[in-house]
């Protein structure tokens, strides 16, 4: 029998997966898309080093995947906030600035500040029982990579909006965005 809880949790992951596929629709658009920057080449290298990071640190890549995810979270949470604040525009040059498939530790303290490097390494450590040491290393190569998948829809005249961006930051705060998913749906789609 179905009860209010079960209905809750379907409820919740079904528009997690709308979610997803509103997110991968925008890449999609943008690898196929002239005016913008996204291409399947973009898409490879962003999954070939994950898989490297992976490798790097000895940890399987469901373990990256859900660090990928977590820190994808917590990166929405502070470009909302940036756009909030600040203007889409401050948003978007954030992403253009600091992604990348290169470790940038001014990547992450552009986007968070201290205190919430350590919720994310710690929310990161919760999920994915990782070391908070190794943790705290990956994260400049984690959130150069969220930033890289979401510049994506950075149009070619750096005037108007980045769709990839904006789905990105409308997701309501109930739903979680995996960009870890959406990034391994976008490689099975282009493989």
């Amino acid at each position: 029998m179905s009860t209010a809880a079960d209905c809750a949790t379907f409820l919740k992951h079904r528009q997690q997966s709308v979610t997803i596929m509103g997110l991968l629709d925008q890449i999609l658009n943008a690898v196929n898309s002239s005016d913008q920057q996204g291409s399947t080449g973009q898409i490879a290298s962003i999954l070939s080093t994950v898989q490297q990071l992976g490798d790097s640190y000895g940890a399987d890549p469901s373990t990256v995947q859900t660090a990928l995810s977590v820190v994808g979270n917590h990166v929405r949470s502070a470009l909302q906030q940036k756009q909030a604040n600040e203007g889409f525009e401050q948003a978007q040059g954030l992403v253009n600035q600091y992604s990348g498939t290169y470790p940038n530790p001014q990547a992450v303290d552009a986007i968070f500040g201290f205190n919430q490097v350590q919720q994310v390494v710690q929310a990161v450590a919760q999920r994915t029982g990782l070391d908070a040491g190794m943790i705290q290393q990956m994260l400049p190569i984690l959130v150069p990579l969220v930033l890289n998948f979401l510049q994506t829809g950075t149009t070619s005249q750096q005037q108007g909006s980045n769709p990839v961006l904006n789905t990105f930051l409308d997701t309501d705060g109930d739903g979680d965005v995996d960009i870890a998913d959406a990034m391994r749906m976008a490689g099975r789609y282009l493989s």
